[in-house]
């Protein structure tokens, strides 16, 4: 069924044609009339299905044409990432319209903020902290609101933004649609459903523990030590587009860059220690090619919406289980076919056994071919049964660690690689696949 056949105006059919949109999403398919008709809705699905556009069109179709005042349509993200991302959707979206869409969001100054509040704005999109600053100083009001979209709702509540929330709702009208949009729905989101919704439609589309069809993921067992070791054989194998590896640690992200720099791989980095023109340069940077490798921390997991991204490496084994689901979601976006693998030391294995229980299915094990295992195999990773971290703080299985980026004292240090062979990454090798995806170099790992 094509944009037109769901209501949508021209402008907004025209629109989606630019940016390449040819059919409807299911979650479009299904999300797109119930917000045009007005009724609040709780809408989940896999990342990577189209969310965004899903409240993002039916908004732009139901308030018309551009009207001076305060905001009627407020938007709240839990990153600076996916703030800015929304905006440019809104922004996109509406380019045969005078609809007008603003930003507000922590990590640069107030002053260009300001501005774009004092010059009138139908949508705003903003995270909390920075919208309950100007809240706070008057120099905005939500009386206006009309529509009220809470975006990765599960995502706010995991960092605790709850009462922030709460403060936020409680200053729109209560005449109002409200929105909610996540891709998983814990049942943490029923408490904060009460208070914001009412009688909501409630679409779901998939599994929210499944991982995207399109994406071929596998675990890849290794000793601690040699983990670096490893990704460097896997980089220097693999004809990949773009890859985004991931770090438990904010420490552990910027060690891995520098040496992947060290080994020849442009690399950058994104967390929250990075400045927001830091942050803003990494994802520039790699969504143009300048870098093919981003290392980043779980804030990338739901934070950046980069196509083309053909492999997600989890150099950590993420400390939450949906967070598996949402990493390798970077990836086979849009239909596309994307392949993920996350390296896995025996003590993490209780880690992994809390994925495969979240997700309902083993995920395979795969070694490398001709890779200088220590005791001449890849080690045993054992899910039989629940087991503690002991590298995580605390040896607490799910407590948050101070891991080291997987570069263990006393392991080889700089020159650790022995694989790499001096071979710049992207490069053509023998039996790769043309996708980059595991071929003849791939063997599978036991259990």
């Amino acid at each position: 069924m094509p944009f037109k056949q769901l209501g949508l105006p021209d402008t907004l059919v025209r629109a989606s044609q630019a940016m390449g949109y040819a059919q409807p999403t299911p979650i479009q398919l299904r999300a797109i009339p119930a917000v045009l008709g007005g009724r609040d809705l709780i809408g989940s699905a896999q990342t990577g299905t189209g969310k965004t556009a899903a409240f993002a069109m039916p908004i732009l179709a139901r308030l018309g044409a551009h009207r001076k005042g305060p905001p009627r349509v407020l938007v709240l993200e839990p990153t600076r990432e996916l703030a800015a991302q929304v905006e440019t959707s809104f922004r996109e979206l509406g380019r045969f319209t005078d609809l007008r869409a603003a930003v507000i969001h922590g990590g640069v100054g107030y002053g260009s903020q300001r501005a774009a509040l004092r010059n009138g704005t139908d949508i705003l999109i903003a995270t909390t902290g920075r919208l309950l600053d100007f809240l706070q100083e008057k120099a905005l009001s939500l009386a206006g609101i009309e529509v009220l979209v809470l975006d990765e709702v599960d995502r706010m509540l995991d960092m605790g933004f709850i009462n922030d929330v709460r403060r936020i709702v409680s200053q729109c009208p209560p005449r109002r649609q409200t929105l909610f949009f996540s891709a998983t729905v814990p049942p943490e989101i029923e408490a904060v459903a009460r208070f914001a919704l009412r009688d909501p439609e409630r679409i779901e589309i998939g599994r929210a523990r499944s991982v995207t069809e399109t994406v071929t993921h596998k675990l890849c067992p290794v000793l601690h030590e040699q983990k670096f070791e490893l990704l460097l054989a896997l980089l220097n194998r693999t004809d990949f587009k773009s890859v985004i590896i991931f770090s438990r640690t904010k420490h552990g992200a910027d060690r891995i860059a520098r040496r992947l720099k060290a080994a020849g791989h442009p690399a950058a980095t994104l967390h929250s220690n990075r400045s927001q023109n830091q942050r803003t340069e990494a994802l520039a940077g790699f969504k143009s090619g300048r870098y093919d490798v981003l290392v980043a921390t779980d804030i990338a997991a739901r934070g950046i919406d980069v196509s083309g991204v053909s492999h997600v490496i989890n150099f950590d084994v993420p400390e939450k289980p949906d967070d598996y689901v949402h990493r390798i979601g970077r990836t086979g976006r849009a239909a596309a076919e994307g392949d993920a693998l996350m390296l896995v030391t025996p003590e993490e294995s209780g880690d992994v056994r809390d994925i495969e229980r979240f997700i309902g299915a083993r995920i395979e094990r795969l070694a490398l071919d001709g890779f200088p295992y220590a005791n001449g195999a890849p080690p045993h990773i054992d899910t039989s049964r629940p087991m503690q971290n002991p590298r995580r703080k605390g040896g607490g299985q799910h407590q948050r660690g101070g891991g080291n980026g997987g570069l263990a004292k006393g392991s080889r240090g700089q020159n650790q690689s022995r694989s790499a062979g001096g071979r710049p990454h992207g490069g053509a090798h023998p039996g790769h696949h043309p996708k980059g995806k595991p071929g003849q170099h791939w063997r599978r790992g036991g259990r």
